[in-house]
């Protein structure tokens, strides 16, 4: 039986960086659902979908086909085909992203291929519902935080290291209301299962916060 771990928390508290330290160290295959449900924001904003159009959304996601796949160590989204990672982590597509996983029918299409993936394979998953919802029985959940300057204060030096423009205060306001909507969304809300152990990182550096979650896996049985 396949073993695996649940990583959940609000944008920009490194769940994606840390769940990748972790599937490596344990030879897991690490699941960025994040990435899935941003690579259907991309494919539904080229196709030019009002991000308010619950019908719209529900029907116009049904022909976009999401896979994964690791090429030299590495995770590729492929959207139709394409490799799309380079697209993924502009602000636009995270709004979107935020703005249209709450739609039914678009989250029943990406969680089914989530349950498959953690079925057959010993994995890292993470995103913002997979304790609660995806993953219910998981071997080991977690909930990841930090404060929202702090994230903020990543974020903008994620930008500037690419030589992009960015303001401090309006990333922070954009993440104080993404949490908002995730937190509040009617469809599998943002929030930390009730059996899942709370990993704020504001003070840790990315190595502590590995460490971290590395002491609940042995706690929990999946590490000697």
């Amino acid at each position: 039986m396949s073993k695996n771990i649940a990583i959940d928390g609000p944008a920009g508290a490194g769940k994606s960086t840390i769940a990748k330290q972790i599937a490596k160290r344990l030879n897991y295959i690490y699941v960025d659902t994040g990435a899935m449900y941003r690579a259907m924001a991309l494919y539904l904003m080229r196709q030019e979908v009002n991000p308010a159009d619950v019908e719209q959304i529900g029907r116009v996601c049904q022909n976009a086909s999401i896979s994964i796949a690791y090429e030299n160590g590495e995770q590729v989204v492929y959207l139709n085909g394409e490799n799309v990672n380079a697209y993924l982590r502009t602000e636009e597509v995270g709004n979107m992203a935020s703005a249209t996983s709450v739609v039914p029918k678009l989250r029943e299409k990406l969680v089914s291929l989530q349950k498959e993936l953690a079925a057959q394979k010993d994995c890292v998953m993470d995103g913002r519902d997979i304790g609660t919802c995806v993953l219910p029985k998981a071997d080991v959940k977690i909930y990841l935080t930090a404060s929202s300057l702090v994230r903020a204060r990543r974020r903008m030096e994620e930008l500037l290291a690419k030589g992009q423009s960015a303001d401090l205060e309006t990333i922070k306001a954009d993440i104080e209301e993404r949490d908002y909507r995730d937190m509040h969304r009617e469809t599998s809300p943002l929030c930390q299962a009730k059996d899942a152990v709370l990993v704020d990182n504001s003070d840790m550096t990315l190595e502590q916060g590995v460490e971290r979650i590395l002491e609940v896996c042995k706690e929990k049985g999946l590490l000697s």
